[in-house]
């Protein structure tokens, strides 16, 4: 295996930190060659010095100075603003792009990436789930490999492998069931922040440990498998397992089913996509059966949990909905993690968004940033922001 070149984009948030553990542990296989972040300039500037890549971006151009004076005695090159992210997801001298960036800012750098013709281990669900249609078929026009991180796609990514021939009759995702599996909305009307943060199971970023809360994750994952394996929506099911050992199946055509399975640890699907088409080895936990004498099934509460009927509804209506649906749930999960709106507001404010934004059957890429901005105006102004 010949060493790669990743860039990481989003290096310090959840999935970017655990990247570079990956690379930190396999230096002779990987390095980091870009490193980015929105905000957090003193860990950029520790990763920096630590990996000496060749170009680091500060998304908060008033972070610029303090970032550039840390590197001068550096080879790094700083670079800052939304722009760059762009500028930097241009150049030759990387090998993948880590796509960590929470959200629909990622998308421009993401695709900027594929369209260089770039492999990408895509963390960033929300690229697929605003602009799939756009994404995949540059993929293929420019023959950029797409390695899904989530550990949900990676684990479908891994029983397709060696099945390139059988076609698939559907693919199971599964779900944890979050922190308030079983609750029902009198309980949920009171939940606050540092509640909804506690995941039983995984340790993930603030937004998407949010969604995971109120399963607007899943929906999204529906949506994003969509694009990724070139599914019909009715070929696509969920299932809750409370427990987090199966990360997902695939049934074929025969009735078999392939499924998936490990402790919930995202370094390893970061290190598959990494190392792909290799397996590595690693020092990670190993999942121990006598602990888990019971492996759990059940259909989820969409009743309750209605961010996942919605994000279904998505992707049935398919169009500019799902990029609408995914606008509105970042500002009300922004607006719910600064304690500015309850728990079950969230799901009124996606539900009453995707009412008001006018419905574009195939939109094009500025379609597609329009209806974002027009159903961020909207949520926000059922704010008050």
């Amino acid at each position: 295996m010949n060493k790669k070149r990743i860039a990481v984009f989003g290096s310090t948030g959840s999935i970017g930190t655990q990247a570079l553990d990956v690379i930190r542990a396999n230096p002779a296989l990987f390095e980091a060659e870009i490193l980015t972040a929105q905000s957090n300039d003193d860990l950029l500037i520790q990763q920096a010095l630590e990996f000496s890549p060749n170009a680091v971006v500060i998304g908060d151009e008033k972070k610029y100075e303090k970032v550039k004076a840390a590197l001068a005695a550096t080879d790094t090159k700083v670079f800052a603003g939304e722009a760059a992210l762009e500028e930097v997801a241009d150049f030759d001298s990387y090998d993948m792009m880590l796509a960590g960036i929470v959200g629909f800012a990622g998308l421009k750098p993401t695709l900027r990436a594929v369209e260089k013709g770039k492999a990408v281990g895509l963390a960033n669900k929300e690229t697929l789930v605003v602009a799939g249609d756009i994404v995949m078929r540059k993929a293929v026009e420019n023959k950029a490999p797409i390695i899904p991180v989530d550990s949900e796609h990676s684990a479908i990514f891994q029983c397709l492998v060696g099945e390139n021939r059988n076609p698939i009759d559907k693919i199971i995702l599964t779900a944890s069931g979050g922190p308030f599996l079983g609750k029902k909305p009198n309980f949920l009307v009171n939940v606050k922040r540092d509640h909804a943060l506690q995941h039983p199971n995984w340790a993930m970023g603030a937004k998407i440990t949010i969604d995971s809360a109120t399963l607007m994750n899943k929906g999204l994952e529906m949506i994003e498998a969509k694009w990724l394996f070139n599914l019909e929506p009715d070929q696509i099911q969920v299932v809750v397992h409370p427990q987090s050992i199966i990360h997902s199946m695939v049934q074929f055509a025969d009735g078999s089913i392939k499924a998936q399975m490990g402790l919930p640890d995202m370094k390893l699907p970061i290190q598959y996509a990494m190392a792909f088409p290799q397996r590595i080895e690693n020092n990670f936990p190993r999942l121990d059966f006598k602990k888990y004498p019971v492996l759990g099934f059940e259909e989820p509460d969409v009743k309750t949990f209605r961010n996942l009927a919605l994000a279904t509804e998505a992707l049935y209506k398919a169009g500019n909905v799902p990029c609408v649906l995914n606008a509105a749930n970042e500002i009300a999960v922004w607006a719910f993690l600064r304690n500015r709106i309850g728990f079950l507001d969230m799901t009124a404010i996606v539900e009453k968004t995707m009412q008001q934004v006018t419905y574009i059957k195939n939109p094009t890429l500025e379609e597609y940033f329009e209806s974002d901005g027009e159903a961020r105006n909207f949520a926000a102004s059922l704010i008050n922001l």
